[in-house]
Protein backbone atom coordinates (compact mmCIF):
# COMPACT_ATOMS: atom_id res chain seq x y z
CA UNK A 1 0.00 0.00 0.00
CA UNK A 2 1.05 3.52 -1.05
CA UNK A 3 1.68 5.57 2.33
CA UNK A 4 -0.95 8.83 2.24
CA UNK A 5 1.04 12.18 2.44
CA UNK A 6 -0.06 13.77 5.69
CA UNK A 7 -1.99 16.85 5.33
CA UNK A 8 -0.50 20.17 7.38
CA UNK A 9 -2.70 21.92 9.19
CA UNK A 10 -3.92 25.10 7.69
CA UNK A 11 -1.91 28.18 9.70
CA UNK A 12 -2.41 31.65 9.33
CA UNK A 13 0.60 33.59 8.30
CA UNK A 14 1.12 37.76 7.76
CA UNK A 15 1.12 38.81 3.89
CA UNK A 16 3.42 40.89 1.95
CA UNK A 17 -0.10 42.24 0.37
CA UNK A 18 0.18 44.85 3.07
CA UNK A 19 -0.89 48.14 4.08
CA UNK A 20 0.16 48.41 7.55
CA UNK A 21 1.86 44.82 9.01
CA UNK A 22 0.27 42.54 6.59
CA UNK A 23 -2.57 40.98 9.37
CA UNK A 24 -5.75 41.36 7.18
CA UNK A 25 -4.65 40.40 4.19
CA UNK A 26 -3.18 36.95 5.92
CA UNK A 27 -6.32 36.63 7.88
CA UNK A 28 -7.98 37.35 3.97
CA UNK A 29 -5.83 34.76 2.80
CA UNK A 30 -6.57 32.11 5.52
CA UNK A 31 -10.26 32.48 4.77
CA UNK A 32 -9.76 32.91 1.07
CA UNK A 33 -11.44 36.25 1.01
CA UNK A 34 -10.45 39.49 -0.30
CA UNK A 35 -8.15 41.83 1.69
CA UNK A 36 -10.15 45.05 1.59
CA UNK A 37 -13.18 43.17 3.18
CA UNK A 38 -11.51 42.35 6.32
CA UNK A 39 -10.16 45.88 6.54
CA UNK A 40 -13.35 47.04 6.70
CA UNK A 41 -14.55 44.46 8.83
CA UNK A 42 -11.86 45.36 10.83
CA UNK A 43 -11.93 49.59 10.67
CA UNK A 44 -16.11 49.05 11.67
CA UNK A 45 -14.87 46.59 14.55
CA UNK A 46 -12.21 48.92 15.72
CA UNK A 47 -15.06 52.10 15.67
CA UNK A 48 -17.80 50.41 16.74
CA UNK A 49 -15.69 48.74 19.80
CA UNK A 50 -12.16 50.49 20.46
CA UNK A 51 -10.55 46.99 21.38
CA UNK A 52 -9.28 46.57 17.35
CA UNK A 53 -6.51 48.79 16.69
CA UNK A 54 -5.05 47.19 20.17
CA UNK A 55 -6.09 43.78 18.85
CA UNK A 56 -4.48 44.42 15.67
CA UNK A 57 -0.76 45.29 17.20
CA UNK A 58 -0.96 42.35 18.82
CA UNK A 59 -1.82 40.20 16.02
CA UNK A 60 1.02 41.82 13.97
CA UNK A 61 3.38 41.12 17.24
CA UNK A 62 1.58 37.15 17.78
CA UNK A 63 1.09 36.06 13.93
CA UNK A 64 4.55 35.13 11.77
CA UNK A 65 5.17 36.29 8.32
CA UNK A 66 4.80 34.00 5.16
CA UNK A 67 7.82 31.98 4.73
CA UNK A 68 6.72 31.07 1.09
CA UNK A 69 6.57 35.07 0.24
CA UNK A 70 9.28 37.77 -0.29
CA UNK A 71 9.40 40.68 1.79
CA UNK A 72 10.91 43.95 1.34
Amino acid sequence: MAKKKEKQPKRIYRSSNRILGGVCSGIADYFNVDPTIVRILWILFSLAYGAGILLYFICWLIIPKNPKQKWH
